[in-house]
């Protein structure tokens, strides 16, 4: 089988000789072997893996992403994000440090969006005050 993981930005796996392939929907984990029929699922958060011959499991983290099986030997998948290695412990670290550093940049995405929002109600209620806006160095 062929298999092909993408993203948005890039081919993250493009893999000719697949010979079984494990993932995981919302309904669970599932496999696919050579001659599947034609199949469409949506992944959950999960870790697929697939084998070539008796060659060792090679492993791609996803983060939701579509997977179909078409004509029994092409298997894709599209995701949002994927991160791939050659074993599980290099996975899950290299996985942990993204994701922790995504949402690092999202926490301060949140709070830089928040303090702009905040800013903004606040010359908008200077504003709505029945005696109008106070200008600098005006007596009352």
């Amino acid at each position: 089988m062929r298999l092909r993981i993408v993203t948005p930005l890039s081919v993250v796996v493009d893999d000719d000789g697949v010979t079984a392939l494990q993932a995981e929907d919302a309904s669970g984990s599932f496999g696919i072997l050579p001659h599947h029929a034609d199949f469409l699922t949506s992944l959950s958060v999960s870790v697929v893996s697939w084998r070539r011959g008796e060659a060792s499991a090679r492993f791609c983290a996803v983060r939701h992403g579509v997977l179909t099986v078409t004509g029994g030997h092409d298997v894709a998948i599209a995701t949002r994000e994927a991160v791939v290695a050659e074993d599980l412990g290099t996975l899950d670290q290299s996985v942990l440090e993204r994701f922790r550093a995504e949402l690092d940049a999202q926490r301060t995405e949140h709070v830089e969006s928040t303090r702009l929002q905040l800013q903004a109600i606040r010359q908008i209620m200077r504003h709505l005050r029945p005696d109008g806006p106070r200008t600098p160095g005006a007596s009352s």
